[in-house]
């Protein structure tokens, strides 16, 4: 009886302390990101151009014929742009796009969670809500940085942006990109752009006042209200999430497209999301903080991650599948330029891909005992996090800076600065309210939560 009277609702709060010395951690690696990131571009700058046009020459006499001959059909003609024109600097504008997508996924999916488990009228995941519920303060950062990309260095990323190639009769005229550009155009697309984010972070904006609401004045007013921006998110998310996809990734490959891509893109931000939230959950647990998580809610996270990393294969190999038997030069150039093209050097990337985010994930979160076991939940949330970074940066640096990829410094400065923001900017949402809702109705439930 006593155990049932701590965990009664009205006894159940609990602050986060963004303490000085947390902050100090975080703002280090920020400050460690950046120094690592200057030192990768001043060697981009001052080193690396005549070898990166060396291995582009490399890649033109080695790559394979095949390979070659898609990858110009794919780009319509942007490797040759790269090869006559290029700009160390603009491996740096790609990483930041790569990681600003990457992110803004991560942030969305922390709404998209909360929104279903309204729109469902789950009990069980009320005490870990306020964890996905602080993540889309980050699209705050990540809105403006690719809005401002898009708009400064899009003709970087996007090779429908070049000059000339919707133009008839001009040197760089492409039939096909010409044929989308009542979509592809710079106006449409920068409004788009604007559409979604400011769906995004408006309805974030009124959930997370309502939650905190509901702290304070109880009754189920606010949990009524919170079910109808949840489904108003869904229906959304379904148009944003596929219309994000298309735009800020697919149209990278201008020539090239997949029906499947939307889906496939909101799988791995999904399963990414959801390893983020279980990782914070089991870090905070560490910490001290939400004791009242038992077993049964790491399973039930752990359920999520282990379906949706499957979920993600099955897409992934549909796509693949439909385009390896149907066996269409434009449609088979996409995974041809990832696995034989530009010297091979994004082919060991793409295996580490299906191992991280498929076989990695199936055989160590398979068992019942495995989704209860911290240690496990914690090296296969690393595993997802990192895996699904390695998808991103399959999806969009082949199209982006081709040759002239790999890992550097450039690569691993612009990841730690993103995730060093990221935390802060989490951590520092996490202390406006209490981490555990102790007016949502389904409270208790949760508490007493058994599987």
């Amino acid at each position: 009886m006593a155990g049932h009277s701590h965990f009664s609702p009205a006894n159940v709060e609990e602050y986060f302390e963004f303490t000085a010395e947390g902050r100090k951690k975080v703002l280090t690696a920020l400050v460690i990101g950046i120094v690592v990131l200057g030192v990768g571009i001043y060697m981009l700058m001052n080193g690396n151009h005549e070898e990166a046009h060396a291995v582009a020459g490399h890649a033109a006499e080695h790559g394979g014929h095949a390979a070659e001959h898609g990858k110009e059909m794919l780009s319509g003609g942007a490797a040759s742009h790269h090869e006559t024109a290029w700009d160390p600097l603009n491996r740096l504008w790609a990483n930041l796009w790569l990681n600003g997508v990457y992110f803004s996924g991560i942030a969305v999916i922390g709404m998209f969670f909360v929104s279903i488990q309204y729109l469902s009228k789950a009990g069980w995941s009320s005490v870990v809500k306020r964890i996905p519920e602080a993540f889309p303060k980050f699209l705050l950062f990540t809105a403006p940085l690719l809005i401002g990309l898009f708009i400064f260095k899009g003709d970087v990323i996007f090779h429908w942006m070049h000059e000339g190639v919707t133009v008839k009769g001009t040197e760089h005229y492409d039939k096909i990109i010409a044929g989308k550009s009542g979509y592809l155009n710079f106006t449409f697309f920068l409004v788009r752009m604007v559409l979604i984010f400011a769906a995004w972070i408006g309805l974030w904006f009124m959930m997370r006042k309502k939650s905190i609401e509901e702290d304070l004045i109880g009754g189920t007013e606010n949990f009524t209200s919170m079910v109808k921006l949840g489904t108003g998110f869904i229906v959304a998310m379904g148009i944003s999430s596929s219309l994000s996809a298309w735009d800020w990734v697919m149209s990278i490959d201008t020539h090239w497209f997949s029906t499947m891509f939307g889906w496939y893109m909101f799988s791995s931000w999904h399963v990414t999301g959801l390893a983020v939230i279980t990782l914070t959950v089991l870090l905070l647990q560490d910490k001290g903080y939400m004791q009242y998580v038992n077993a049964n809610h790491l399973h039930d996270l752990g359920k999520f991650m282990f379906a949706f990393s499957i979920f993600w294969t099955y897409v992934w190999f549909a796509q693949f599948l439909l385009i390896y038997y149907a066996n269409f030069s434009e449609e088979t150039i996409y995974f041809l330029e990832r696995w034989e093209g530009h010297n091979k050097i994004y082919k060991a990337t793409e295996i580490l891909n299906v191992f991280f985010n498929f076989f990695f994930p199936f055989l160590v979160m398979m068992s019942r005992d495995a989704k209860r076991t911290p240690i496990f939940l914690k090296i296969c949330c690393f595993f997802v996090i990192v895996g699904h970074y390695l998808d991103f940066y399959q999806m969009i640096m082949p199209g982006t800076v081709g040759d002239h990829g790999g890992y550097g410094l450039v690569e691993f400065g612009t990841i730690i600065v993103f995730a060093s923001a990221f935390i802060y900017v989490v951590s520092h949402e996490l202390t406006k309210a209490s981490l555990i809702a102790k007016n949502h109705p389904f409270l208790e439930e949760a508490l007493h939560h058994d599987i």
